[in-house]
């Protein structure tokens, strides 16, 4: 450790927004043989939107899933808001909000319906019912389409239905797994103008996605691969020396593989 001992023995008082909100220490998980995350760790600072990004079956699904306290890891440890997601995961659920690629939404309900199950499963009841519902719904915009069934929303309707959904219970986080997966650009758009909005109000945000120009808007990302975390960095911080955030991951993990190939020559 760096400094004096007086320097290292005192406390030192950060800032809120800058304290961790999400830990994740040295977590793995096995499904057999085959390893979907080994030995990953870090944090995410209170109200910033954290991106995660990588390849293809890299285990960011995986580890979404754990820490919104729906799995458990095989090894380590995952806290949310000081609260161990398998020893308190009653608690660390009342805490997040978690969207996953498949959203639980009912087809055959409308708007309006599928928004009352998801208060009634939050026992959202009296003035802040109606308060949520033209809340959430009206910067969705979504009021004007309250009798329409889910099924017959468009893709970014559905999506931000979801949202809405998700945040009807006003968490402190939320955990959003490639939400806007193919949706058209306008449509992203506007997800993310919310997304904006919802840290702006005080919320984290941990988000994978495979769209690079939403990388762009995160305060840092998450780089994987091969079920390990490759880097943790501001986007900018992350493509320096390269032309764009598309290179620098594509030259990341390339350097990665080219290594491990290396390796099993050598064998």
């Amino acid at each position: 450790m760096h400094g004096s001992d007086k320097q290292s023995s005192q406390s030192i008082a950060l800032p809120p927004s800058v304290l961790p909100i999400i830990e994740v220490e040295r977590v793995s998980k096995t499904f057999g043989s085959l390893w979907a995350l080994a030995d990953v760790s870090f944090s995410v600072p209170s109200l910033e939107i954290c991106g995660l990004v990588g390849s293809d079956g890299a285990g960011k699904t995986t580890l979404l899933r754990i820490i919104a306290a729906m799995i458990a890891p095989s090894s380590g440890s995952v806290a949310v808001g000081g609260l161990d997601v398998v020893r308190q995961k009653t608690a660390v659920k009342g805490l997040i909000g978690y969207m996953p690629q498949r959203f639980g939404l009912y087809q055959d309900l409308t708007v309006s319906e599928n928004l009352d199950f998801f208060m009634d499963i939050y026992g959202i009841t009296g003035p802040a019912r109606k308060q949520r519902r033209e809340r959430y719904l009206g910067f969705s915009n979504l009021l004007p389409f309250l009798d329409r069934k889910a099924g017959d929303l468009s893709g970014g309707m559905r999506q931000k239905l979801g949202l809405a959904c998700v945040l009807v219970h006003q968490p402190k986080v939320l955990i959003l797994d490639e939400p806007t997966n193919g949706v058209d650009p306008v449509s992203r758009q506007e997800f993310w103008d919310i997304l904006m909005e919802m840290k702006r109000e005080g919320i984290t945000i941990l988000v994978s996605t495979a769209y690079l120009d939403e990388g762009e808007k995160c305060d840092q990302l998450i780089l994987m691969h091969g079920a390990r975390l490759l880097a943790q960095a501001s986007p900018s911080d992350l493509k320096s020396h390269c032309s764009d955030l598309e290179e620098a991951m594509v030259q990341r993990i390339q350097a990665v593989d080219q290594s491990l190939a290396e390796e099993n020559f050598a064998f």
